[in-house]
């Protein structure tokens, strides 16, 4: 298979360019040449599910729940410091599939409309001979578009019935699953991509806002994570993230939980996590039985993650590892190792779509923000990029309020826009659960130079028009 070598890195972020990537697709030749070279490249299988956070899966060594068929995807390459975009959904689906941050696809908000200049997906393997399909969610805008009048760029929508409830995950994950299997069991005469979007666990936002309840068998809850309590130093900003609002209401109705309840909604986010697990199983049971699997890179992912009762949150919109952490793992039997955890390198959704376009040989119509991961796939020791920022805008109705996470191998730093205590600084080693802001701690002093010098080059970088308080 022919390797696409004409990219460079960053010295600090790594943006991708491509040589000459701007005319790639337009010279491409006939759409009898483009396809014939199609021939020869992987298929792409594209897994997600929604509000996963990295550490819900067995696989992660969490041991309150089972997740034997994402567990089996880690046969390939796992990374453990592994974060989306922005913590809510359509932002973060808006760079998982262009490879752009937030604020560059103009989807800061859920229920904004993406960029049209810049080039998704399906769009890119479609160019390139590709045949691309979408299942399940898209949320970009429609989270269940309706063709004719709503449609996917770039892709065939594999749309579902209209008599189900497109707000449950438990309703609407097994059509998804048939829809996908029914594209898997075509014949196909070129490589396919195929985008399959599973909601759950997302329904535990449904969950949370209904009255107290304690499934049965509490003996099986888990315990309250050791970051339960809510640190006093933490900046002022986050405390309005707690408080009733428009967007993401779902944080009010857990303030008059007890102990046993927050366990218990523990409980029932692992449960909805393996339940689409299952689904997934059956995915994959379809793929193999075919032998698709053989010439099949598989990527499995989540938009972003859940709170899991950390600092007393749950769901989304929030910077801590709970909301902010997906799962990303790479399979593809023979060409990727075998069996590997990658805890070196911070990595993004924005690295997918660069990444798989390495590995098919897919030119890119433009640059990317991500980065390719195939060269630490090959050679873990590799070094390149120094870290990744996380985009943070909680607020719908105030969209000047943001804040921007930059996560380095050992450290995570948070700033705001306004509020008390607008900065924190965590040592993720020593102190993984962030319950000790260092921002103030002067044998920290570098270490904090080092990360708003990183974020000052990254907002020159991506053109971000981001103002951290203590930069005004």
């Amino acid at each position: 298979m022919k390797v696409v070598k004409t990219f460079c890195f960053s010295a600090l972020f790594g943006v991708w360019v491509t040589a000459g990537s701007v005319a790639s697709i337009g010279a491409v030749g006939d759409a009898a040449a483009r396809d014939e070279a199609a021939k020869t490249r992987p298929n792409i299988l594209l897994l997600m599910t929604d509000q996963q956070t990295l550490r819900a899966m067995s696989a992660a060594g969490n041991p309150y729940l089972h997740t034997p068929n994402m567990d089996s995807l880690a046969a390939g390459v796992r990374f453990t410091i592994s974060y989306c975009a922005s913590p809510v959904c359509a932002p973060s689906r808006s760079s998982i599939i262009t490879g752009r941050m937030p604020h560059e696809t103009g989807v800061n908000f859920n229920g904004d409309v993406p960029d049209p200049s810049i080039p998704n997906l399906g769009e890119v393997f479609r160019a390139a001979g590709y045949e691309t399909a979408w299942a399940g969610k898209w949320h970009l805008p429609a989270s269940y578009p309706r063709p004719p009048k709503d449609t996917v760029p770039g892709f065939e929508y594999l749309s579902l019935p209209k008599d189900i409830h497109l707000g449950l995950g438990e309703q609407t994950d097994g059509i998804v699953a048939d829809r996908a299997i029914a594209f898997l069991r075509r014949k196909h005469d070129r490589p396919w991509l195929l985008g399959v979007s599973l909601h759950n666990p997302h329904d535990i936002c449904w969950w949370a806002r209904l009255e107290p309840v304690r499934p049965r068998n509490p003996h099986l809850f888990p315990p309250l994570p050791d970051n339960f309590d809510i640190a006093p130093d933490e900046p002022g900003f986050l405390a309005d993230c707690r408080k009733p609002k428009t967007y993401g209401v779902e944080q009010q109705y857990a303030d008059a939980w007890d102990e046993m309840q927050w366990r218990a909604y523990l409980y029932e986010y692992y449960r909805l996590t393996e339940q689409v697990d299952r689904v997934i199983g059956r995915i994959l049971h379809a793929l193999r039985a075919r032998k698709l699997d053989e010439n099949t890179l598989i990527v499995f992912t989540s938009d972003h993650g859940e709170g899991v009762a950390g600092h007393r949150l749950i769901v989304k919109l929030t910077p801590y590892d709970g909301a902010a952490t997906v799962p990303l793992i790479l399979c593809w039997p023979g060409v990727i190792p075998a069996g590997r955890e990658d805890a070196v390198h911070p990595v993004s959704g924005i690295d997918i779509v660069p990444t798989l376009c390495d590995y098919a040989d897919v030119p890119l119509p433009q640059p990317t923000t991500g980065i390719s991961l195939r060269r630490w796939i090959e050679r873990p020791d590799a070094g390149g990029r120094e870290a990744v920022v996380i985009e943070l805008a909680p607020f719908k109705k105030q969209p000047h309020r943001q804040g921007r996470i930059v996560r380095t191998r050992r450290f995570k730093y948070m700033t705001f826009t306004d509020g008390e205590r607008p900065e924190a600084l965590f040592d993720m080693q020593a102190d993984p659960g962030e319950t000790k802001n260092l921002a103030g701690d002067a044998r920290y002093r570098d270490q904090l130079d080092r990360h708003r010098r990183l974020l000052r080059d990254w907002l020159r970088r991506t053109n971000d028009a981001f103002r951290a308080a203590w930069m005004k």
